[in-house]
């Protein structure tokens, strides 16, 4: 085989190499791609990533920082925003390539109806689901935190509970009395439905006062939130994540 003969089989192996890598990938990102690549893509598209190992294909979502209703938030604070949660739960639930889905928490709470639709919705899924507050999961991220499957809390995570509170304009006629304790009444029903804690338990430390400045309400922590039934168990983010892949047997 003369020298240029070498070179020309040389130059078509390596170009039916590449092709081959092209097609290989090309295959990954069709079947949707669980490399770090993919993983980082959809953290940066959407705050949330699939992954999938032989344990099962399991959904990560964020909620974080201001739980964001009608009005948008300001552009130097962060914000989840129901718009974008909504229909990916939607998606979740239908989809063959997710089996269940991990909820992380860290959340000053917000607009009040933004944040009850959005955990309904959670509430209402089929598939195994599983909460882990981290940071705080306050005011109506307590209804987020409660409303999966099952709900841990790392030791240090915080928790705010305190009555409805509205800011801006407020019209003062009874009827806008009226209005904030139906309100009330929502959240605490959505809670007490969808974890242990006793209702009066609840609206008690929801009235509580002398624990925080200038305002009512309570703060409670990890394993204390566990003792009072608010959170079934202290737990980290491999606790969360075994009990989702047990659920998945």
């Amino acid at each position: 085989m003369t020298e240029e003969t070498k070179t020309k089989k040389t130059t078509e192996d390596d170009d039916a190499d590449t092709k081959s890598d092209q097609d290989t990938d090309k295959d990954n990102t069709d079947k949707g791609g669980t490399g770090p690549e993919e993983w980082q893509q959809q953290i940066v598209d959407s705050g949330s990533v699939t992954t999938k190992s032989k344990r099962g294909n399991l959904h990560c979502l964020t909620i974080i920082g201001q739980i964001e209703g009608h009005m948008t938030a300001a552009t130097n604070i962060k914000a989840t925003k129901y718009e974008h949660v909504m229909p990916l739960l939607a998606a979740l639930e239908q989809s063959d390539e997710v089996d269940g889905v991990l909820f992380l928490l860290n959340t000053v709470g917000g607009d009040i109806e933004a944040g009850l639709g959005i955990a309904e919705l959670i509430a209402g899924m089929s598939k195994p689901t599983a909460s882990l507050v981290l940071g705080g999961s306050h005011s109506i991220g307590i209804p987020l935190a409660v409303s999966t499957k099952r709900s841990f809390a790392v030791p240090s995570a915080a928790m705010t509970i305190h009555p409805v509170r509205m800011s801006g304009t407020v019209i003062a006629a009874p009827q806008t009395y009226h209005y904030f304790e139906r309100l009330q009444d929502r959240i605490v029903d959505f809670v007490t439905r969808n974890c242990a804690i006793d209702k009066d338990k609840f609206l008690s430390l929801m009235m509580k006062t002398g624990e925080m400045a200038s305002d009512v309400g309570s703060v409670i922590y990890g394993e204390e939130a566990v003792r009072m039934g608010l959170i079934d168990q202290v737990g980290t983010l491999s606790d969360a994540l075994n009990w989702l892949y047990d659920q998945l047997k």
